[in-house]
């Protein structure tokens, strides 16, 4: 019986805590935007979303390539451990350069599709 009271009890507040911001979702301050949906062109959308995207990666890279060393320097000669290093590292680089690849890929056919010359970045 208490277990049937305290989930009950989990639900009201389940329900409680979620119904404001249902109803808060119909609110808009803004005329003809009610949905607050961005309002740019699609590819400048993107282009920042992949400019965020690449800074994100190379803060992670720079943390991973650090823990990477950490590790190759704290092998004290065990070939595993310092193999285990080494491809941490390797996917690292390997990483980035995948990203900066998609980078490259979606500049080239942004100029190839929109008819420019050149790349802004």
């Amino acid at each position: 019986m208490k277990n049937k009271i305290k989930s009950f009890g989990y639900a009201v507040s389940v329900m409680a805590m979620t119904v404001p911001a249902l109803v808060l979702a119909q609110i808009s301050d803004k005329p003809g935007n009610d949905a607050n949906l961005p309002t740019g062109k699609i590819d400048a959308i993107v282009q920042n979303l992949m400019k965020w995207l690449l800074g994100l990666l190379g803060f992670i890279a720079i943390i991973g390539f650090a823990i990477a060393g950490i590790l190759y320097l704290t092998a004290a000669g065990d070939e595993d451990r310092q193999k285990t290093a080494k491809r941490a590292m390797l996917y690292c680089i390997i990483g980035v350069i995948v990203a900066l690849g998609g980078w490259v890929i979606w500049s080239a056919v942004k100029s190839a599709l929109g008819g420019g010359a050149t790349v802004s970045y």
